[in-house]
């Protein structure tokens, strides 16, 4: 069997592997790239399939392409929306900055499966190509990705996990433990208190994502190369969007302005700020989660989280807190991540973008690690922790800041002389406080109830 087969260009012949799908621009690509092997995820290619199968409805509406053609190159476009042709889109994110290679990619892949079906010659350029550009293509292709993701893995993953911490909340009411800041005692908190702060961070997460989607449900589609439209009819753009309406149940809609979504990528900009947001605050409840976990005997000790695998190769019984630090770890990549976007999205001059791969790649990796790490935070840390309620009982009654309660009573300086002499002495505030106030043992009891305390 022959291993290659020679396809042509407007640059001259190339040699294609005998079973590629894809052509003579595709194979350009692989050659001029080989910067790590990294390939566009798998959202965004089922996005641009997405583009291509309404791109092909549409001109087929507008009578721009005939029935059979138009009808083969949408059921190819759907296959690679599909993923099912996944093995054929080599080209590196590391390419040129409009992601004129990948758009090209697709097209030569729907053209020859579309070329299959129909038994004639359908054309990447002039036929699945038509009435579009790389330019509106690829920053289209981020914004349909980008939004389905978020809607359909992300958000929902949030909200496993508001619901989760709320749950857990509800079956902790009661318990009360010492509240700490600057990492010192504080006054005392429940625990339910403590952890609907971490359900607001992740409800917070979820609306100002909401609000996010909505600027990034705006298209490029129609603008073509500079955003004037060349070469697409006025009817085309209004298709297409309806396209993608009615196949993901999105409420896509055209961009007010196309100039600015080929020149400039703020709304993904955007949406990666708040997904770094959102990583900040996965891995605020999972440092909490590592701390109250630490110990048994040296640490707080608070809580036990559940046992998944032994934490040591040299230490025999240690167990570790790992999904908590998976976590932090898949957030610090989002930051990452979020870093590597900003430099992407003030790269764009004049026109367009010069960064578009880079920022499909690193935006859906983004959302595809908060979604994981909400979930495992969920099922795999929070629902099955355990908590040491004696010792917290215990920590609570010692603690010397209960004399804060003091303060309307003997006045700040007298009730810190109190704490002082309580920690010093390793004795309850209460005893201390009897022995240098007049106020009743009865009512100290009350005022330093530390249940009280948590109003």
């Amino acid at each position: 069997m022959k291993r290659y087969r020679i396809e042509t260009d407007s640059m001259g012949p190339v040699r294609v592997p005998a079973r590629a799908l894809f052509g003579a621009q595709t194979q350009r690509a692989v050659e001029n790239f080989p910067l790590g092997g990294t390939r566009l995820p798998r959202p965004f290619l089922g996005a641009l399939g997405l583009i291509k199968a309404c791109a092909a409805e549409a001109n087929r509406g507008l009578g721009l392409l005939p029935v059979r053609a138009a009808r083969a190159i949408a059921a190819a476009a759907l296959e690679v929306a599909r993923g099912r042709h996944d093995a054929h889109f080599p080209v590196d994110v590391f390419q040129t900055g409009s992601g004129t290679s990948t758009n090209m990619n697709a097209n030569e892949v729907i053209a020859a499966l579309a070329s299959r079906r129909t038994g004639t010659q359908v054309h990447p350029n002039d036929h699945v190509n038509m009435c579009q550009s790389s330019n509106d293509v690829i920053p289209t292709a981020i914004h349909v990705s980008a939004c389905l993701e978020v809607s359909g893995r992300l958000l929902p993953a949030l909200a496993h996990l508001r619901r989760t911490i709320d749950r857990k909340a509800r079956s902790l009411r009661g318990v009360v433990k010492t509240g700490r800041t600057h990492l010192m005692d504080a006054l005392p908190i429940r625990m339910d208190q403590e952890l609907s702060a971490w359900s607001a961070q992740a409800g917070g997460a979820e609306a100002r994502l909401r609000s996010a989607l909505s600027r990034l449900a705006e298209l490029a589609i129609g603008g073509t190369a500079v955003g004037t439209g060349v070469n697409a009819p006025a009817g085309f753009a209004p298709r297409v969007i309806r396209g993608l309406r009615r196949r993901t149940g999105f409420p896509f809609q055209a961009a007010p302005n196309r100039f600015e979504k080929l020149a400039a990528v703020d709304a993904a900009v955007e949406l990666s700020g708040q997904l770094k947001t959102t990583a900040l605050s996965l891995m605020k409840i999972a440092n909490d989660l590592r701390w109250m976990n630490s110990g048994p005997e040296a640490g707080l000790g608070e809580i036990s989280l559940p046992a998944l695998q032994p934490g040591s190769s040299i230490m025999p019984g240690k167990v570790n807190p790992v999904i908590p630090e998976a976590v932090a770890m898949a957030c610090a990549q989002v930051i990452g991540y979020d870093a590597a976007i900003t430099v992407a999205g003030q790269s764009g001059s004049f026109q367009l973008n010069g960064m578009l791969p880079l920022i499909a790649h690193d935006l859906l990796g983004a959302v595809a690690l908060l979604a994981g790490a909400a979930e495992l935070l969920a099922d795999k840390a929070i629902r099955g922790f355990t908590v040491h309620r004696e010792r917290l009982a215990a920590q609570a009654g010692r603690n010397p800041v209960l004399a804060t309660a003091l303060n309307p009573r003997i006045g700040y300086a007298r009730a810190a002389e109190v704490a002082k002499k309580a920690s010093r002495e390793r004795r309850s505030v209460v005893e201390v406080a009897a022995e240098m106030t007049d106020i009743p043992r009865a009512e100290l009891e009350r005022l330093l109830d530390p249940k009280r305390l948590t109003g």
